[in-house]
């Protein structure tokens, strides 16, 4: 202690921070029940009704007794993010904007705002998540990318927005769940949170979601994807490429200085694929400068000896210097490699008006338009 400084004996001590369940694996659930001095099967009880029943409040979980409940309240709560905001799409789409304590950093002392797409169709519903507040990856044509990272999200935080997208849904769900991990972050940059997560969301007894309605995208780091390889439980593996050649990749993605594309594609080759499963290269088209039908060729050559399927994504606007390309320019590219017998489809992100699509999420919000999150929606 500083000579001359005293404790301050008026400060009241602090409640210890009371564990989320959200994110625990079964065996965790099942630990934290005998700490409790209850059963193991109780926490197996807890696990079903958090991921197969959605059930986010622990009154809700009735398969409990009221005592267990009361003992589980005082020393551990759900975990759920707060909904801050929601931004309602024309075509459907809804941006929401969520809220996990606070954090350091670029935004010091400012709310940890992550978001979460939720994307609704005739037979199911499509949930884009975040797996880093920020991105450290820089791709120069992603806004996300003018953040920096933030942090790691935790596994809880990754399943939190899934089951917060759904519930908030609850009443228009479809029958089919599918989920990309497309949102801010790359996955391969918090690989244990990611497959933490990800193993709650795949296991038939915890989210329930298949394997091929889950996906991964990357933007190409190859130890990452290596790992991921040996993994008995993952997603579908996108990997976004967006360039020809290593020289226009260096300057759009940074990434590629480490891990250039001949190391990229390598990987690509001896990632074993499943009987039913192709790999996804993702190839952004930004207007006059990687969308020529020279680039459409060298693409094709590139990716000629993997079981794919390539999805052509016009970029989206933003506040950076590039443009979408023309829609002749997207034609052509298309056609050159459905000539050329690859399995071709161009994907117009939805979103645009609410800056929810690909590569638009920015944390507006913590970066200066606090104002924003005083309504509920918008």
């Amino acid at each position: 202690m500083i000579e001359g400084m005293e404790p301050d004996e008026t400060k009241p001590p602090q409640r210890a921070e009371r564990t989320a369940l959200v994110g625990q694996s079964l065996e965790e659930l099942r630990e934290l029940a005998v700490s409790l001095g209850e059963r193991e099967y109780r926490g197996a009880q807890i696990y079903s009704a958090l991921y197969a029943e959605r059930r986010t409040n622990l009154e809700k979980i009735t398969t409990l007794p009221a005592e267990i409940r009361k003992r589980l309240a005082e020393s551990t709560r759900i975990g759920m993010p707060e909904i801050v905001r929601r931004y309602r799409s024309a075509d459907g789409a809804v941006r929401y904007v969520l809220r996990y304590g606070t954090v350091s950093g670029k935004f010091a002392d400012a709310p940890a705002i992550i978001e979460t797409v939720f994307m609704p169709e005739e037979r199911r519903q499509t949930i884009c998540a975040s797996t880093q507040q920020g991105c450290a990856v820089n791709c120069q044509f992603c806004l996300t990318a003018t953040l920096g990272l933030l942090r790691n999200l935790s596994a809880g935080e990754i399943v939190g927005q899934i089951l917060a997208a759904l519930e908030d849904n609850r009443d228009v769900l479809r029958p089919q769940t599918n989920v990309v991990l497309m949102g801010q972050g790359e996955p391969l940059l918090n690989y244990d949170a990611v497959m933490k997560a990800l193993r709650i969301l795949l296991d038939p007894k915890g989210m329930g979601i298949s394997p091929k309605h889950a996906t991964l995208s990357t933007s190409g780091i190859v130890p990452g994807i290596e790992k991921l390889a040996k993994e008995k439980v993952r997603p579908k593996l996108a990997i976004s490429l967006n360039a020809s050649s290593d020289e226009q990749r260096d300057k759009i993605m940074p990434i590629n200085r480490k891990y250039p594309m001949g190391q990229l594609l390598e990987a690509c080759r001896k990632y074993p694929l499943r009987p039913w499963e192709r790999l996804t290269f993702e190839y952004v088209l930004l207007g006059g400068f990687n969308d020529s039908v020279e680039d459409a060729r060298r693409l094709s050559k590139l990716i000629a000896h993997v079981r794919s399927k390539v999805n052509l994504i016009p970029w989206n606007p933003g506040e950076l210097p590039y443009t979408p390309p023309d829609a002749e320019r997207v034609e052509a590219f298309r056609k050159v490699l459905a000539d050329k017998g690859q399995s071709v489809f161009v994907r117009h992100s939805r979103g645009q008006d609410v800056m929810a699509a690909c590569g638009q999420l920015a944390l507006m919000e913590s970066a200066g338009n606090r104002g924003a999150l005083e309504s509920p929606d918008a």
